[in-house]
């Protein structure tokens, strides 16, 4: 079959999302000669796709409508709102954007939508769901303010009633995805958030030299996050105070990710609380130096409300650094005992947690062992290949009706 695969127009900034995106594209380019399916990679970016991936077609989607279609877009538009039978025509129909009639133009069996969107409904699909954080935790202003928690819902009750397929990360996301939109079992696939193969870099000998850059001083947790409120930055900063007021530990903190709104905030948090000095913001990283951060801190803290899953964790169970991680709803089944799970809303008990990293070599060392073999479990190539499991499943039932249409 021919397979459409759309890539979002995420930056390397966008985080995780771009990360996740950017290595399932590298898995699918390895999977020549494992498949009998073509895979169209449709992209607003200009990107190269390798020359030995004989299986995979690029398609480079405009990234606005072109002035052709844009006129004739409006004299559609003008006819039906000055015409009797434009307006029935109008009322009878639902509004197709561009990039919907750019997507059924290109003649595609089947999409896959490796991030959770869909830009058409009208060809089977396959999509994804990272969260449905809007409707568990709906006061945080990131799912809700700006009409956000309006457009996610109607987003969602669509795409995913109307997906072949849903994938979800572990069974708390599955049960979410029955409980809120219905959707039957046996559509949701549980596929977990695969480790980006970028964290298993081996040690260059820089280490140092990248953490002078950033004035990084050891002992340091790390907390890679875009700055969102539910990212929890203010739970962390609090656990760093109380860890030297109840535990005589003084430690650094490094917050790196792109500002949502929010780092003002943080910044101002940590005046308030006397820790300034001890809180760095090296802004956006390279992959390299990101790798560099983990491998040297004494705990990656991942102190977000959200989940089911996360992506930070996994990359640094990758580079053998310690987790402390919130416990919410998923993170048990993504996390396992390789991680110290703490409650989010308990300053008190992350510094206990840091703590423990800190004083406790045995368990240190155990937290890394653990982690680094739970990070080697699922990968890359495992998702993409129970991804084109699910379009074989589905290929006698697309064989129903002709191709490309």
């Amino acid at each position: 079959m021919n397979i459409g695969v759309l890539l979002s127009e995420m930056t390397p900034q966008a985080g995780g999302g771009y990360t996740f995106e950017r290595e399932l594209l590298a898995a699918l380019a390895r999977l020549d000669g494992e498949q009998r399916h073509t895979f169209h990679i449709i992209t607003p970016h200009a990107i190269e796709l390798p020359p030995q991936a004989a299986h995979l077609r690029l398609i480079e989607m405009p990234r606005q409508r072109r002035f052709v279609e844009r006129a004739k877009h409006a004299a559609r538009k003008t006819y039906r709102v000055l015409t009797k039978s434009g307006r029935r025509e109008l009322r009878r129909t639902r509004k197709v954007s561009w990039r919907e009639r750019f997507l059924l133009g290109c003649g595609m069996d089947m999409m896959w939508y490796p991030t959770p969107s869909a830009a058409t409904m009208e060809i089977p699909y396959i999509t994804v769901v990272w969260d449905l954080q809007h409707r568990l935790q709906p006061y945080f202003p990131e799912v809700s303010a700006d009409a956000e928690w309006d457009m996610r819902e109607r987003h969602y009750a669509q795409m995913l009633r109307r997906a072949a397929y849903v994938v979800a990360g572990t069974e708390a996301g599955k049960a979410e995805i029955e409980h809120f939109y219905g959707v039957a079992g046996e559509r949701i696939r549980i596929l977990p958030h695969p480790t980006p193969g970028f964290a298993f870099e081996p040690t260059t000998g820089d280490d140092d030299e990248v953490l002078a850059r950033y004035s990084i001083r050891k002992p340091y947790v790390f907390y890679p996050a875009q700055f969102w409120p539910h990212k929890n930055h203010v739970g962390l900063l609090d656990a760093v105070r109380l860890l030297s007021e109840r535990h005589s530990l003084a430690v650094d903190v490094v917050l790196v990710g792109s500002d949502k709104g929010n780092r003002q905030f943080i910044e101002q948090t940590a005046q308030r609380l006397g820790i300034a000095e001890r809180v760095r913001f090296p802004g956006f990283v390279s992959q390299h130096e990101l790798v560099v951060f983990y491998r040297n801190a004494l705990a990656t803290t991942y102190v977000t409300y959200f989940g089911p899953e996360n992506l930070p964790p996994l990359e640094a169970f990758a580079a053998g650094c310690p987790v402390v991680a919130s416990d919410v709803s998923g993170s048990e089944q993504q996390l396992g005992d390789a991680a110290l799970r703490i409650d989010p809303r308990d300053p008190a008990a992350i510094a206990a947690a840091i703590h423990r990293v800190h004083a406790d070599a045995e368990l240190r060392d155990t937290l890394i062992r653990r982690g680094r073999e739970r990070a080697t479990k699922f990968q890359p190539d495992d998702f993409v290949r129970a991804v084109v499991a699910m379009i074989d499943e589905f290929e006698p039932i697309r064989g129903c009706w002709p191709a490309g249409q």
